[in-house]
């Protein structure tokens, strides 16, 4: 095993991202879903009815890559484009009963792989990683906005 002091954060963190990745994939290929169209799925089934470009702010996508996602998703049957009421020129996006059902299987797959993936860390150690990674999230988004994140703990 690799010392600390000889690990790159920015290539762990890919690592880490890549394997969990490649896991899942492995795992949800029977859906035929693209990690991209499940998550756009998921979003959906939870948040019925968003416009395109609503749904791409949420998944933090362009809209013209979200704009395919989405075309895949209704060929396949899993999602479906209802005109808006309060403007013609728009569409808002449905998830039919067929995505409902693979819904909770997905879910399932990502909860197994979350469970096997954390095996031998304790709940706080897990607490104290998301609240670090949180936090890396909301300075790298304050940099993106041209705003100046908080100084790093310990600096004056």
């Amino acid at each position: 095993m690799a010392k600390t002091e000889d690990i790159s954060f920015g290539y762990l963190l890919n690592d880490v991202t890549l394997l969990f990745r490649k896991h899942f994939d492995r795992r949800a290929v029977k859906f035929g879903l693209t990690r991209a169209q499940w998550r756009a799925t998921k979003m959906l089934y939870r948040r019925e009815g968003l416009r395109q470009t609503e749904l791409a702010e949420f998944l933090e996508m362009e809209p013209i890559a979200v704009g395919r996602v989405i075309d895949r998703l209704q060929a396949a049957g899993f999602v479906e484009r209802r005109p808006d009421p309060k403007d013609r020129r728009a569409w808002r996006l449905y998830t039919t009963a067929q995505a409902s059902e693979v819904v909770d299987d997905m879910e399932r797959i990502a909860y197994e792989l979350r469970r096997e993936c954390t095996v031998g860390i304790t709940y706080e150690e897990m607490c104290q990683a998301m609240d670090v990674m949180t936090r890396l999230k909301e300075n790298l988004q304050a940099l993106d906005a041209g705003e100046t994140p908080p100084a790093p703990v310990g600096d004056s």
